[in-house]
């Protein structure tokens, strides 16, 4: 197995016009809002895409026949790693959760015919969607197979009831993929389908903007119900049935795209510190002489290294054998360990800079309110360890056979 560090002299050109487009336009930005996207108007979203367009690093991981660069997974790491590096630039360069997933997902999935209605626009930055899977309690959370929205076979097509919440980016979006039992009951492993559904079907219903910790991702995340929503049989993305399936299409890649960004959050975190080390004067020399000072700073430079090399073997993974089970297994590990090293590494860096990294006068405050959702976005790391135990003992288990 050999796996390569190396990029492209296209893929490092990339990266660089994204990290000069991050730091000069976006940024400002940024700061100018102060890293909330929930309220975020429409029109900076579209300034900043169109910004991303004119430099040549929009739409990375989209195929070329979409609008985007076309770019597979270990080539956009590094590309998404220096968007991430401001909480607006996977916005501006549309490759943003819920977004960019469900372009994977539809490229995979989604017929021809679904590919032009909802993929074409969404990937040229036109309209947004979101993925309509976590429901409240006692319904899918952690738990996929908890599924209880329902959606009941008519002679014109499907009726769907349900409740979700914490739907990230609905508030605005222009379409939802929702997650919905066909059959089964809620715990059973199968029984589900997915369902392209516009967000002005009637039946339809955004309750509430639900106030969150993390406020970075544009249009929030809200809370939904679907009344007696009626669609059409050309509604089904895929397969009846295949939902759970086709979920893992979408969520392995997400989980590393997660990776990907929030990287780039705690490469900022730790060059802010990084910088406070070497300015700050205090007991007689720089805070940067002091060793546990330079232990703090040593270890983030660790974790974000091992986490960006665990990242690149997941995306090899990935790239050539997306269907193999160690495509779970890997993605399940690297997201695990890179969701804690990202909060490790902006707790120290906040540390580090003291009253200054607990004020609003640099970005470290704001950084740790983003990333500590990261540790249950895309399965909290208990679920991910109870898996990776599990892949684990039923491979000893098998060869004992």
């Amino acid at each position: 197995m050999t796996i390569s560090f190396e990029y492209s002299p296209a893929v490092s050109e990339i990266v660089s016009r994204t990290e000069d487009f991050v730091r000069n336009t976006v940024l400002p930005i940024e700061s100018c809002h102060r890293g909330s996207a929930h309220d975020l108007p429409e029109g900076i979203r579209v300034d900043l895409q169109n910004a991303a367009k004119a430099a040549g690093i929009f739409a990375p991981h989209a195929g070329r026949e979409f609008g985007g660069l076309g770019l597979d997974m270990r080539d956009r790491a590094p590309v998404f790693e220096t968007a991430g590096y401001s909480l607006f630039g996977p916005l501006a360069l549309n490759c943003a959760a819920p977004d960019e997933g469900n372009m994977h997902l539809l490229e995979r999935i989604a017929s021809p015919a679904q590919q032009e209605k909802f993929l074409r626009p969404l990937v040229t930055g036109a309209v947004r969607s979101c993925f309509a899977m976590t429901e409240p309690a006692p319904g899918a959370g952690a738990d996929p197979s908890m599924l209880t929205t329902r959606a009941e076979r008519t002679s014109a097509g499907w009726v769907i009831n349900g409740h979700k919440w914490f739907i990230t980016g609905a508030n605005g979006a222009s379409f939802a993929i929702i997650m919905a039992r066909t059959s089964g009951e809620p715990g059973s492993r199968g029984g589900a389908t997915m369902f392209l559904v516009p967000a002005d079907t009637p039946g339809f219903d955004l309750k509430r903007d639900i106030d969150t910790l993390d406020e970075s991702m544009f249009g929030g995340h809200s809370e939904l119900t679907f009344d007696d929503l009626e669609v059409g049989d050309d509604a089904v993305l895929g397969e009846v049935d295949k939902g759970f399936e086709y979920a893992q299409v979408r969520l392995g890649p997400a989980r590393m795209t997660h990776c990907m960004r929030w990287l780039g959050a705690a490469r900022r975190a730790a060059d802010l510190a990084a910088e406070r080390a070497a300015t700050r004067s205090a007991f007689g020399g720089r805070l940067g002489d002091l060793g546990m000072v330079q232990q703090l700073i040593a270890d983030n430079e660790i974790d974000i290294e091992a986490a960006r090399a665990l990242t690149l073997k997941a995306c090899w993974v990935l790239d050539t054998e997306p269907e193999a089970a160690a495509s779970s297994q890997i993605t399940s590990i690297a997201k695990t360990f890179v969701a804690e090293a990202v909060n490790r590494v902006v707790d120290r860096s906040l540390q580090v800079c003291g009253a200054l990294g607990v004020s609003g006068d640099i970005a470290l405050s704001r950084l740790y309110r983003e990333v500590r959702p990261f540790r249950i976005y895309d399965g909290p790391s208990e679920t991910h360890r109870w898996a990776i135990a599990r892949r684990v003992i039923r491979k000893i288990n098998r060869a004992n056979v």
